[in-house]
């Protein structure tokens, strides 16, 4: 209410939901096989995720939470249906037009890690900047900055198979956020880690969140999911749960 007076100036009251929204889809449909053996991965989801929310995508194994985060991830297209990103409509949109909006505005967090062996963790982490023709002076300092956030600037020349799991992650953390984008996608980012590195990897999300970023997680862990402050719970592609989080209230003397 504060952020709408404070705007009402300049916007109206539509313009200021509309700016919030930074991810809106509209009667989403993924559809494989189509016809009489036909498998709706994705049944008509219909939702938004404001700027700054920390959201849990969550749902077992075949529920679609994965075809989900790869549609809101710009790493696929859906068969019907609308996908505004920052108001604007990616869903019929080029395979170059979404390489270059993922490139810009998401960064991907994966159960895999996704690291290159033979590149050591700074080269691992600047990857992404190098595809975007950043200057090699500007991209080492923020692969540098990167990699010191999440506790490794003592480990930017180790290669993977130096690493632990943990720390292999936090490399894959690293490459995310280097260059700052607005939403960070994490698909099972605990999936690979021993209970330690898990807890660790989910401090870095909240902190991430905490600053403003819009942290989507994909995971089939109730316990991870917690972690978030609102939960969506997919089953056989169709939204069964969307909760916000109700922080305790203070009790009275």
């Amino acid at each position: 209410m504060i952020m709408i007076m404070a705007l009402g100036a300049y916007y109206s009251r539509q313009d200021v939901l509309r700016l919030a929204k930074l991810i809106e889809v509209k009667d989403l449909y993924k559809i494989y096989n189509p016809g009489e053996n036909e498998v709706r991965a994705l049944d008509g989801i219909s939702l938004s995720i404001d700027r700054g929310e920390f959201v849990a995508i969550v749902g077992h194994s075949g529920s679609g939470k994965s075809t989900f985060m790869n549609m809101l991830g710009c790493l696929d297209v859906p068969t019907s249906g609308e996908y505004f990103l920052d108001g604007v409509n990616v869903a019929g949109m080029s395979d170059d037009e979404l390489s270059d909006i993922r490139n810009r505005q998401i960064g991907f967090i994966f159960q895999g890690f996704n690291l290159i062996p033979s590149l050591t963790a700074i080269e691992n982490v600047e990857l992404p900047l190098i595809y975007r023709g950043m200057p090699k002076e500007e991209r080492r300092q923020l692969s540098t900055e990167a990699l010191n956030r999440v506790g490794l600037g003592h480990r930017i020349n180790h290669r993977p198979n130096q690493l632990s799991g943990g720390q292999q992650q936090r490399v894959a953390i690293a490459r995310a956020i280097a260059a700052r984008p607005p939403i960070i996608m994490a698909d099972e980012p605990t999936g690979n880690l021993d209970t330690k590195s898990g807890e660790d990897v989910m401090a870095i999300l909240r902190e991430l969140s905490a600053e403003g970023r819009t942290i989507v997680l994909i995971t089939h862990d109730n316990g991870i999911a917690e972690s978030a402050n609102r939960i969506i719970r997919i089953i056989d592609g169709k939204v069964v749960e969307d909760r916000n989080k109700v922080a305790p209230q203070p009790q009275a003397e």
